[in-house]
Formats: C-alpha cells, sequence, structure tokens
C-alpha cells in the first residue's frame, strides 16, 4: 500500500445491515468481494464509510475479522483503531484491532484532541500514542468526525520519519498541501491517498500513493481505472473525461450518503439494504433516488465510452 510507482485506490468501506439494524455478514463479504474482483489495492476497513461510530466494540472487530478472512491475503486491510476516553484506551483498541491481522492500525485525528486543544497537544499526544503502542504499524485520517483536525506537512514528515506511520487518508481539499505533505514525507515506505476526487489526477501526478475516496462506493472500476491510468498521453481524453465525471457528480454522491451509495449497488445488483444506523444523514426522497438513477445512467454510458468493463456481481 506504500508504493509511489503504482497507484491504488482503497475503498472506504460500508457496512451492510439487515433491514431490522444487524450487521449483514453475507452482503459484507460480496461488497469485500467486489472492491477486491475491482482491483482495489487495499481495504479500510472500520471508516466513517463503515458507521464506525455505530458499531460496538466487539462488531468493530467481527467486521474487521471478516474483511481479512473474505480478503485472504490477496490485499492488505487496515482498520481504525482509536476508540476511547484516553490515549491509553486508544492504544488497547489499537492492539486488539491489530490482532486481527491487520496491515495498520489507523488514528482518527479528530480523536486525539480537544477541538480547542492548540496543535502543540495534538503532536504531543500523537507521539505518546505512538510510544504507547509499541511497535504496531499506524496511520492516520483526518475524518470530518467529531470534528476535522488536519495534520501539518511538518507533522506528518515527522512522524513518518519514525518509521511507524505508512498510510494517511488525506481530507484536507488543498492541492498545495497534498504537495507539501508529499515533499514532506519522501523516502520513506509511507502512502497518501487522498479522498478528494476533484483534483484526483493532479494529487496522483504529484506523487499520491492513491485515493481512497467514497466515489468507490458506487463504482469501484472507475476509482481504480483512473490510478491505473491518470499519467497515460495516449489516454489523455478519457482522463480528463472521468475527471471532469467525478467534478460534475460531486454533490449527489454526497447526499444522503450512505444510504444513497448502498441503493446505487443495489442496483449493480449487490444484496444489501440501504438501512444504516446513522440518524443524521438526511431523508432518501423520491427526487434523490432520481438523481441516483440519473447517476447510474450517466455511469453506463462513460463505461460504454472508455471501454471500461463492469465488475459482475
Amino acid at each position: 500500500m506504500t508504493n509511489r510507482s503504482d497507484k491504488g485506490f482503497i475503498p472506504v468501506m460500508l457496512t451492510p445491515f439487515k433491514d431490522n439494524g444487524d450487521i449483514d455478514f453475507y452482503g459484507l463479504a460480496k461488497l469485500t468481494e467486489l472492491y477486491i474482483e475491482s482491483g482495489a489495492a487495499g481495504l479500510f476497513a472500520n471508516c466513517l464509510s463503515s458507521e464506525m461510530f455505530e458499531l460496538s466494540e466487539p462488531e468493530r472487530i467481527r467486521v474487521i475479522e471478516e474483511v481479512i478472512k473474505v480478503a485472504d491475503g490477496q490485499i492488505p486491510v487496515v482498520a481504525t483503531g482509536t476508540f476511547g476516553i484516553d490515549l491509553q484506551q486508544h492504544a488497547n483498541f489499537i492492539k486488539k484491532v491489530y490482532a486481527t491481522g491487520v496491515t495498520a492500525v489507523i488514528g482518527i485525528t479528530g480523536l486525539l484532541a480537544q477541538e480547542t486543544d492548540k496543535d502543540e497537544i495534538f503532536e504531543a499526544n500523537i507521539f505518546s500514542l505512538l510510544e504507547l503502542t509499541e511497535s504496531i504499524p499506524l496511520g492516520f485520517y483526518e475524518c470530518p468526525v467529531p470534528y476535522k483536525r488536519l495534520i501539518s506537512p511538518d507533522l506528518l514528515g515527522r512522524i513518518v520519519a519514525t518509521g511507524r506511520v505508512t498510510y494517511h487518508k488525506d481530507t484536507c481539499l488543498d492541492i498545495d498541501q497534498i504537495k507539501a505533505k508529499i515533499a514532506a514525507t519522501q523516502g520513506y515506505e509511507f502512502g497518501l491517498y487522498d479522498a478528494y476526487m476533484a483534483h484526483a489526477v493532479e494529487s496522483l501526478k504529484a506523487g499520491a500513493a492513491g485515493l481512497s475516496c467514497i466515489q468507490g462506493n458506487f463504482f469501484p472500476e472507475l476509482v481504480v481505472w483512473l490510478c491505473e491510468n491518470y499519467n497515460d498521453q495516449l489516454l489523455k481524453n478519457e482522463v480528463d473525461t472521468v475527471q471532469q465525471f467525478f467534478i460534475d457528480n460531486m454533490d449527489v454522491m454526497h447526499n444522503v450518503y450512505p444510504t444513497i451509495s448502498k441503493y446505487y449497488l443495489q442496483k449493480r445488483g449487490l444484496p444489501i439494504s440501504t438501512f444504516t444506523r446513522r440518524n443524521d444523514v438526511g431523508i432518501f426522497t423520491a427526487t434523490i433516488e432520481k438523481d441516483i438513477d440519473a447517476l447510474h445512467d450517466s455511469y453506463n454510458v462513460l463505461c460504454n465510452e472508455i471501454g471500461i468493463k463492469h465488475v459482475s456481481i
């Protein structure tokens, strides 16, 4: 997951639920297979798209274990481990997550300091967490919940230099910051994966290891195709078309998420419910459903134009 020359797509995995709210492990297995067959370079389980805050601690572990079981060593798996009220509790759960067999455990930046804390406290907490977790490989995710705290290029460079941090999911939405972070981490076994598809091609060209975006929960093949072909001059027109497709459809894919992505995958044939445990996503109206139906049609047209083969479900 850290090879800068081979760009990869790391899905932020959904958690399928049954209509009664229980975890749908069959659906999770089929979804995991879809990501893998689409060409994903790795998997990010137990993340925000997985509804990690709505899962109990045992459920988080079971979800991670199921993903690892289905992946069966084909591609690496990372998963969030910072749950608790203090650094020691974070460290304790990180050890439990690592014991499942993940490649690295991810820390949520907004859980490692209070929103009102100065950056010095945030930095000190990161280095304390590194000490408390011994030699476990870690990564960080600038998750927007409970609030978004960004890692500066300078701090990212220094924590990567410890040799302990191998993965970063970036949500700064600023290509200049992306470039600075990549420059600060040159020479290490480390990969920055950008979440913001509006500048996906520019980020990949700047040296990002790949993409880790919610759009992969609609059409993972397209994100993989972009990672593989972003710099192919013979396909420049097609790459520009794909980049613009992501820009044009940015808003519709964020509206009432993750319900809409589950609905979209249903349309593709994945046997999952649209149920979500989150109560803050909004209402899946007939208008939104119509928008997603139109997105589905537009994607099919794009695939025919570019020659992207749909992964069968």
